[in-house]
């Protein structure tokens, strides 16, 4: 997450974190629209960032302040899954990107009850700010309470600044455990010579994958792309920024992810096995370091981008392989943190940007925080209508038709 309060208070602030400085036009394009329909679930929330679907399609709503929250039918239940909060750091109220910010069921989840977690915890080394946190959880006896004590670390990574955590945590369709790792903060990558994003030997800036089927920590899958050389062995992609979501199609198993940019350009990946995407070479599509002089032979360029003057924060969400809004088929729907919703489409060799008008949303700013899918593919945006995680301002959204 990446954001600020009013637009005076997000231009002076966003130079800081690194984010852009101007804010999104409501100027008009000649790109497709579709309209949709977005029917709350869920309100009360302090920004809940993502969510999960057990088998029973009992949704786990993880709120950045620590608590994932259970909505059991249309029921928000008082008692909480389980309560991180003593666990993270102490987080701004009125602005931060640290929290609770990850979720995943294993995939044998109906038998071994095991879930997944990514917090934002106090630093353990002098000089860091804080460190990111990837834990394993078990669902205890009752099916709509964690075992608090069953906390299983599986990895820690100290970072630098408060900002570009990343946090996302999947899944894939091959078994293994995806990690969605931000550069360390800051501006411009500035962290040693040629920024982390592009430093093999650090976990920021990457998607990592591991096996977490075992005892003891995790294992590497020896089909990873950089095992037996001279990087870390947990990553499967690097050079990105701030990766702020990520999703397998669940059709094609293609990796979706959005990365956050710096001054200028939002976009989305097609994450490939030991793809480089770029920053701080590049941003987007365009020379961010001439000094690395450019040269994007060997990158993973975006499928698309989008300038600031349509959003300064893109948050990624999935391709919709529902039943429910045909006309989304397909398409990979996402947003920005400024309220857009867009979609890609696929045609041909290119993607082609649409957006997408709602009806059923609630007046005043919506931030954009995040999507979920639930057991039968259909998609939900998880947003905020205040800037911090303080207030209880945050909601779920089912997309429907008009």
């Amino acid at each position: 997450m990446r954001r600020m309060k009013k637009l005076s208070f997000l231009i002076n602030t966003l130079f800081v974190l690194g984010i852009g400085c101007s804010a999104p036009s409501s100027k008009k394009t000649n790109e497709p629209v579709i309209s949709l329909k977005i029917q709350k679930i869920a309100d009360g929330l302090h920004s809940p960032v993502t969510a999960a679907f057990t088998p029973d399609g009992t949704m786990l709503i993880a709120e950045q302040t620590g608590q994932i929250k259970v909505l059991k039918g249309k029921d928000l239940l008082e008692v909480a899954f389980l309560d991180l909060k003593h666990k993270l750091v102490k987080l701004s109220g009125a602005y931060d990107e640290r929290g609770l910010l990850g979720i995943a069921l294993h995939p044998d989840y109906k038998r071994n009850k095991k879930f997944y977690v990514y917090y934002s915890a106090p630093a353990t080394e002098v000089g860091s700010d804080h460190q990111s946190v990837v834990s394993e959880f078990i669902t205890s006896s009752d099916p709509m309470k964690a075992d608090s004590a069953s906390e299983r670390v599986l990895l820690t990574v100290q970072q630098p600044e408060s900002n570009h955590n990343g946090g996302d945590l999947k899944f894939g369709p091959d078994g293994y455990l995806y990690i969605g790792l931000g550069d360390g903060g800051g501006a411009g990558d500035k962290h040693g010579t040629s920024g982390n994003g592009q430093n093999m030997n650090t976990l920021l800036g990457k998607i990592l994958r591991i096996d977490v089927n075992t005892e003891s920590s995790y294992k590497i899958p020896q089909d990873n792309p950089f095992v037996g050389k001279r990087a870390k062995s947990e990553i499967w992609a690097f050079g990105l920024r701030n990766p702020w979501r990520f999703s397998f199609d669940r059709k094609t198993g293609q990796l979706f992810a959005a990365d956050v940019g710096q001054n200028k350009f939002e976009e989305v990946n097609i994450i490939e096995k030991g793809g480089n995407y770029g920053w701080k070479i590049m941003e987007a599509t365009h020379c961010f370091d001439p000094e690395a002089n450019c040269k994007t032979d060997k990158l993973k360029l975006p499928i698309n981008e989008y300038k600031h003057e349509l959003g300064i924060s893109i948050t990624g969400g999935y391709v919709y392989n529902g039943s429910a809004i045909k006309v989304l088929s397909g398409k990979y729907i996402f947003g920005d943190w400024t309220g857009p919703l867009f979609f890609l489409e696929h045609k041909g060799q290119t993607w082609t940007r649409g957006n997408i008008e709602l009806t059923g949303k609630p007046s005043g700013d919506l931030k954009i925080l995040g999507f979920a899918e639930d057991n039968f593919a259909e998609l939900y945006v998880l947003t905020n209508q205040e800037v911090g995680p303080k207030g209880t301002k945050g909601a779920v959204y089912k997309f429907v038709n008009l």
